[in-house]
This record gives structure tokens, sequence and C-alpha cells, in this order.
């Protein structure tokens, strides 16, 4: 009994110690580059934050550092000429700029800049645009500094800045009296290191924002104090300290994060709080009332998500989770994410059984691991966050709310997460545009659906050749061998490759290499047809045989039995080659699963037997969900020729199209 009692105080001791810190751990997780103490006041009459920032960043390399980079998002909204607005993001991110009223536009500048031997860098601070060359476009900063920072050192520097938040765009910004507060302080790039991210020299990557691209920052601790007043409600990454109330009806909420990279929060009148507790996690949800229907729904999303990342990738090391529902008069700022705090979607009236809600939910908190815990280059590879994180969304929809149910089930319709995810990839007019591994800006179209879809489809894909135990195994090395730094494609690969190598040897070859100059460098298509199947009936011999053994019986035929000569041919149409599996039934219910590499462009399958071919179908598991074109994948000796058929293939045809339109919306 005693140790019982012990072993609970024990529990309870680190219950209370999770809630008062924003890791699992007493150890520093990352390396800590990019510190930053912040005292910011928001105006929401003016829609303006004054903020004074104490950055505190190590130099790790063994370079000489000259000169700093710093990304100013918000000047992506300051006009019509910044490479956001050329790109036409404004079109696509949930704002324009048709009668946009002067105070609508965004921006954020620096006012003073001074490093901690007292030196004032803000006269040589200029813009500069390392990826486009637009003049106009004022999302990068450089500033040369009068004491370069040397190896393995230290630079403090004290800013004062002033950001004009826009009205709702790009998920960020103010919609009357609510406020989406993200990418808005000046926010220093990051300086790669020789082998970081494959890199042979040091070298700055602090991109221009745009109208596609994510982010990309250093881990670090934050602490923020936020002065407003004190009848708005807010939310941020990280854990609340406290909440002072002030003599002037302001408050100031103090909020501390460590080895995050980057820091958000939003302020509203309006959100009721919902709170509910997984494991070490405190949930936290931010919901417009008129959704306070949904909260439970939210809240269960997010605890799917917390066990089955646990389980299946690794253990969240945060203690908090802020969920942020928007009014429905802010959708701009809907679906975004930031570590340990993200935005969803939610309606007054959705019915449960039409899952919406909980996929977004699951998608965004899932940034957490491959935007946030692994920071991998979202402006360079976007499919390593946006395309492994929708592929897990589909796992986990699909597990906890039924494979062909998680995404709808709604009077007698009924469809998947993932096969929705898929409708996006093989619905598109082009597939074959851009490989997948294309930096994001430079998508000529279709960024969305090649970062998030066709990723997902060929993760996926890879899972179901080599298994998910196997799937599951590379996803955990993964995790724990990156997580807290800046892999790349490369990295990933070379887990991928190592983990087959151990638990399947050379069955898919040497490597694994492959399979992504296919699918993610290549940009080729999957598409395998059965073409056609012949049952010729065996003549039998006549005339007169001088050896006895030359018989009929001999040649296994008799009076009574007739033999087929069979055949069945195959074709590649794609470009991707892949180990195909072909089902093969006979007229007497045999059946025979055939295997080919895939590589030529045509296979034929020949058999003489009694029995002849009646079906067969190209890929029976499901295994090749990049198929392009599922209506050739299986085949009957006597196909279906009635009228009833031509018009029910055209309504699938149809539904199928319907089906690609919806995903549009998650």
């Amino acid at each position: 009994m005693r140790l019982k009692i012990i072993f609970g105080v024990f529990l309870i001791a680190n219950f209370i110690a999770a809630q008062t810190r924003p890791t699992i751990s007493d150890e520093p997780l990352s390396q800590r580059i990019a510190n930053y103490k912040m005292d910011v006041r928001l105006t929401p009459e003016t829609k303006t934050i004054e903020g004074k920032e104490i950055l505190t960043w190590r130099n790790v390399s063994q370079d000489t550092i000259r000169e700093l980079r710093f990304h100013m998002y918000m000047n992506a909204f300051k006009n019509t000429k910044s490479t956001f607005y050329k790109e036409g993001g404004h079109r696509f991110r949930g704002g324009s700029n048709k009668k946009k009223k002067k105070n609508e536009w965004g921006w954020v500048k620096i006012l003073s800049i001074k490093d901690n031997s007292e030196n004032n860098l803000t006269g040589s601070m200029k813009y500069i645009q390392p990826d486009d060359d637009n003049i106009y476009d004022q999302t990068v900063l450089s500033v040369p500094l009068t004491n370069p920072v040397l190896p393995d050192s230290t630079i403090v520097l004290e800013i004062d800045f002033q950001t004009k938040l826009p009205k709702a765009v790009a998920r960020s910004g103010y919609v009357r009296d609510y406020f989406l507060v993200a990418q808005w302080f000046p926010k220093i790039g990051v300086y790669e290191i020789p082998g970081e991210r494959h890199a042979t020299e040091g070298r700055w990557n602090c991109h221009q924002y745009h109208a596609n691209t994510e982010f990309y920052a250093d881990f670090g601790n934050y602490d923020v104090k936020i002065t407003l007043p004190k009848e708005y409600v807010t939310g941020a990454t990280g854990i609340e300290k406290e909440t002072k109330l002030n003599t002037d009806g302001t408050k100031t909420v103090n909020y501390y994060a460590e080895d995050v990279v980057d820091f958000a929060w939003t302020a509203s009148k309006r959100y009721k709080i919902f709170t509910d507790q997984w494991n070490h996690v405190k949930i936290k949800a931010m919901v417009q009332p008129e959704h306070s229907a949904h909260s439970g729904r939210l809240i269960s999303a997010v605890k799917n998500a917390l066990e089955y990342y646990a389980k299946h990738v690794g253990e969240y090391p945060y203690t908090t989770v802020t969920i942020v529902d928007p009014p429905y008069y802010a959708g701009a700022v809907g679906g975004m994410e930031y570590p340990t705090f993200f935005t969803t979607f939610t309606f007054w009236g959705v019915p449960e059984n039409v899952r919406f809600i909980e996929s977004v939910t699951v998608h965004e908190f899932g940034h957490n691991y491959f935007m946030g815990l692994l920071a991998t280059n979202e402006f360079e590879e976007a499919w390593l966050d946006e395309g492994f994180n929708t592929y897990l969304e589909a796992r986990i929809m699909d597990h906890y709310y039924g494979e062909k149910t998680s995404a709808i089930d709604f009077f007698g319709f009924h469809a998947g997460d993932f096969e929705f995810i898929r409708a996006g990839y093989v619905g598109m007019n082009n597939p074959k545009v851009a490989p997948t591994a294309t930096p994001a800006w430079k998508f000529p179209y279709g960024y969305s659906t090649f970062t998030y879809s066709k990723t997902a489809t060929w993760m996926t894909m890879l899972e179901r050749l080599i298994g998910t135990e196997t799937m599951d195994e590379i996803m955990q090395t993964y995790y724990k061998r990156w997580r807290f730094k800046h892999p790349d494609g490369k990295d990933f690969i070379a887990v991928v490759n190592e983990i087959v190598k151990k638990k399947h040897g050379n069955k898919f070859g040497e490597n694994m290499n492959w399979y992504f100059d296919q699918v993610l460098y290549g940009t080729g298509v999957c598409d395998y047809k059965l073409s056609w199947i012949r049952n010729v009936k065996v003549k039998k011999d006549k005339g007169i045989f001088d050896n006895p053994a030359d018989t009929l019986n001999n040649n296994k035929i008799t009076k009574d039995s007739t033999w087929y000569k069979s055949k069945l041919y195959v074709e590649r149409l794609g470009e991707i080659q892949m180990p195909v599996e072909i089902l093969v039934h006979f007229s007497n219910g045999f059946e025979k699963l055939e295997h080919w590499n895939g590589k030529g462009r045509y296979k034929i399958f020949e058999y003489e037997k009694p029995h002849k071919i009646v079906w067969a179908k190209l890929d029976p598991e499901n295994k090749l969900v990049m198929e392009i074109n599922l209506k050739n994948n299986s085949l009957n000796s006597k196909p279906r020729t009635s009228v009833i058929w031509k018009y029910a293939s055209k309504v699938l045809f149809w539904l199928e199209n319907l089906m690609v339109s919806a995903t549009m919306l998650f």
C-alpha cells in the first residue's frame, strides 16, 4: 500500500509539473539557436502592434557571420507589387485587393535595431530579394553587422518594431474585433551549416514570402508578454505563465514556449473555452459560442491524433495543444498551423457523419510533427511537411472513423478520407506538369495537389508495397533521428533505404531510389491496363500415329474434356514502373495470382487448361494507389455491353469528378 501511495504521489507531482512547463523534458531538446523575448501591445482600434524584441542568436557554424537576414513576412500584404500579390496569393489565400481600404493593408517595420555593444544598425539595413529580384518586395531584410558574430558565439539584438495587421489574408490578420496574429514580428532566417540539408558550405536560407510557400525557422525559446484590452480572450503557442490586470483597463498575458520554431497568438472577445487532458498534454479549445456543440468533436480528434502519432511516429514532447476555431467571417485565417497552436474550421449544424471538422483538426495538429518538431524547409520541400502530414491524416481518420466512412457517411453516400485525397491527385488535368520535389514557388500550377495529395498517395503506395510494420519503423526512425533538426528529402530516403533493407533484404532491389526517382523526382504517371483475354479451344489431333505413346490420352485430352489455350494481355501505359500483381479467375473457380515486375511495356500470360479465363483483376489488394485510371484494371472475358452499363459508367465518372471537386474544400 505504501508503495502505491508513493507511486500515486509521484504521478500527481509529474502531472502538476507538466502544467507549469512547456515540454516534458527538464533539459533542452534543441540547440536553441534563435531565442526571443518580446513585450508587445495590441491596439484593436488601429489594428497595430507596438513591440520590443530581444533576440539572442547563436552562431553554431564555424563561419564568421557579418550579416544577418530577417523574414519580414507581414510586408507581403503591404501593396500589390509584393511578390505574394504578383504571384496571385491574394486570390486563393482569402484576401482581395479589390476595393481594399488603406487601413486594410498590412506591414511590419523595424524602428530601431541595436546590438549588445550598443551599435545602432538601423541605418545599414536594406531589403533584398534573393528569389526573384522584385525590388518592390520587402519580405527579406539584410542587416550588416558592425561587430561580426564569431564561430560558436552569440549576438543579442534589441529591436523596436511596429506591425500593422492586414484584413485577414493568408491565414493571418483581423476581421472586425477578431485577431489571428501570425508571422508578425522580425524573424531571423536560418543559417545552414555544411552538412545540414546537404549544404556544402555555410549559407543563409531566408526566402521571400511567396504565394505558395509556408515557412522555415530555427528552434528556440519564446518569452512573450502581450498587453491588450482586458475583455479579450487570448491563446498562443506554449503555456500561459501569468496574467496581470493593469490600471488602464488592459491586461498583460505572458506566454512561454521552449524548443519551438515559431510563435503565434489570437485574441477575441467571443471565445468560449473548453479544456481537457490527454496524458501529459493539456488541450484547450477556443470555440465560437455558436460552435460550442462541436467542441467535443475538436477535442476528440486531437486526442485521436495524439494517441496515433505517439504509437506510430513518436512521443509529443510539448505539454499543451491549443485549438482555435475562427468565426465564419474570418475564414481566411482557418486551417493554419504553428507549434502547439493551430486554427481549424467548424460551422454550425455540421452533422457528425460529415467529418471535415475532424479531418482538418487532425491535419493541422499533425503539422506539430513535420513543420514543428522536424522543422523541414517548407519553401523548398513542402512535401516533407504537407504531404507526410496528409498521409498520416488519412491513416488516422480511416483508423478511428472507418476506412470507407471516415470523410462522409451521409444518406447512403460514404467515402474515406484517403479516397478524397487520392481523387485530388488522379483527377488532375495534367499530373505530369512538374515533379513533387519542385520548390513551392516554382510550380506552374497544382502546388497543393502535388504537395498534399500526390505525396500522400505515393506514401500510401509505399506503405502497401513494403507493409505497414516496415512503414511505421521508417517513420519512427526518421522522427527519432531528425527531430529538433532540419532534415531534407535525402535524409528521409536514406532512412527508407536502411529500414527496407533491414526488413526485406534485396526484395525491392539494392535500395528504394528507383521508387523516389519516379514518384518524387519524376513526372510520370502510373497506369497499367488489362487489355484483352483470349480463350481458344484446343483442337484434338487427328490421324494415324505409329508410336503408341503418342496418344491423345497422354496429351491429356479425352473425348469427354475440352481444353483451352488462354492468354491474358497486360500493358503499361504510364511511365512509372511498379511491381504488379494480377489475379486470374478460371471457369472452375480456380484463381492464380500472377506477378510481373512491371518494367516492360506489356506482358502476356499464357495457360493451357481444361478451363478458360473468366475474368482478371489487376492489383487486387489495391497497392498501386497511384493508378491514374482504375477503370482498365479489371476485365471479363465476356464484357458487359448493355446500355445500362454504358450509362452506369458515366454516372461513376461524374461522381468521381464531384468527389475531386469536394476535396478542394478540405
